[in-house]
């Protein structure tokens, strides 16, 4: 594209901010355009300002100069424009869709009231209204029911709970955080909230909410087991926000579909972060999407080599208490396939675990918990995905050697 082309940004997230600033750094025209009253957030942040660690102001992003507060309604790709709620329209030499996620509102019967919103009470957790909503409503003794065991549920659980809330953890599969961690981490991480007062239920699935006054007082389990509420959190998940795409005719599957110069099935149209999926994959993290934001600067800003091939990812939480913080990081693939050798090392004293998976002399994954002084090292060996030396020396020096971040 040429230098005088505007490129418009939809979404104010991690990855639409990122795009827009990279671009006005390379003297590129864009306009970002975003929905939601607040200035650009870290979204990442957000358990820390429900734990009362950082005013909401912290977590602020620093914005481009051209920022337009504004919902989109449709794109019309032949006179590549966007339309506003409010009636002006938006051209674009090339547009770029970062409208990022929606939460995922569970099936559950007395979710939504009569018009459709959800009851007093009932908050997702996905935007800094949803945390604020909570914030305003949490209070030492507080009965909060949190539905979900994934990153963002462990976080909420542990936030409402330092904040002096009685909370219950409910998930649905057999361990907390199954995605990124394996049996033996997961049970500590359970163990950390159930020391923060958490009361911890998995293999345990919601089926009701039940409401008085338009207010919920308490949910139902599928046995029948009824837990008292004040405050109920979703916490079940994201799914790519599409529908702008999807009425605009452009490919979508889960996400909206990009090749390696993250274009969609219109050439000037691209999508950036966790609304994209890439050579199969959503990622719906945060380095993923700084990674494409950067790859489509330097693309839309003239460097005709970039390209985005995927990312590596590591999730990387730290859950902050009364005492020691508790701080773990994921790579990989932690499940462990037949064939493959396994180095494990365990301090109960400590409280730490590490354990790294080894298939065909490659580092495949790993899971660590506690002191995190080695997971740069080992982070770096599996995104390098060289053969590891037959004796196994290196591979335990990286395991013990606490100087490798």
């Amino acid at each position: 594209m040429t230098s005088n082309e505007r490129v418009v940004v939809i979404g104010s997230g991690l990855a639409g901010v990122r795009l827009a600033r990279r671009l006005g750094e390379l003297g590129t025209p864009v306009t970002l355009i975003g929905e939601e009253e607040h200035p650009p957030y870290n979204r990442v942040l957000l358990a820390e300002v429900l734990a009362g660690r950082y005013r909401p102001e912290v977590i602020a992003l620093p914005a481009p100069a051209e920022l337009v507060r504004a919902r989109v309604t449709g794109i019309d790709r032949g006179r590549r424009t966007v339309a506003c709620a409010e009636g002006s329209e938006i051209a674009y030499g090339r547009l770029v869709l970062a409208t990022g996620s929606n939460p995922v509102l569970p099936p559950l019967r007395g979710l939504f009231t009569e018009d459709h919103a959800l009851p007093r009470g009932v908050h997702a957790f996905r935007t800094l209204d949803d945390c604020l909503g909570l914030s305003a409503e949490v209070r030492p003794g507080i009965r909060a029911v949190v539905i979900g065991g994934g990153l963002l549920g462990v976080s909420a659980a542990r936030a409402l709970a330092v904040r002096g809330a009685q909370v219950v953890l409910a998930q649905q599969s057999e361990r907390l955080m199954e995605r990124q961690l394996d049996p033996a981490a997961s049970a500590l991480v359970r163990r950390h909230l159930t020391g923060l007062g958490v009361e911890v239920h998995t293999e345990c699935r919601v089926r009701d909410v039940r409401c008085v006054g338009g207010a919920v007082r308490s949910v139902e389990m599928a046995d029948g087991y009824a837990l008292d509420a004040d405050l109920v959190v979703l916490a079940c998940g994201v799914h790519p926000r599409v529908s702008l795409a999807q009425a605009a005719g452009l490919d979508v599957a889960k996400g909206v579909v990009v090749d390696d110069e993250l274009r969609t099935s219109d050439p000037y149209v691209h999508a950036v972060g966790d609304c994209a999926q890439h050579a199969g994959t959503v990622y719906g993290l945060a380095t993923p999407a700084l990674e494409q934001a950067d790859a489509l600067a330097a693309l839309l800003a003239g460097d005709t080599t970039a390209r985005y091939t995927g990312t590596r990812s590591l999730t990387r939480l730290t859950l902050t208490g009364p005492d020691s913080p508790f701080d773990l990081a994921a790579f990989g693939e932690t499940e462990v396939l037949p064939g493959d050798d396994v180095v494990q090392l365990t301090d109960a004293t400590r409280g730490t675990y590490r354990k790294v998976v080894v298939r065909d002399d490659r580092l495949v994954g790993g899971v660590l918990v506690g002191e995190l002084g080695t997971v740069g090292a080992l982070a770096r060996a599996w995104e390098g995905a060289e053969p590891l030396p037959s004796d196994g020396g290196p591979l335990l020096h990286l395991l013990t050697n606490d100087g490798g971040s």
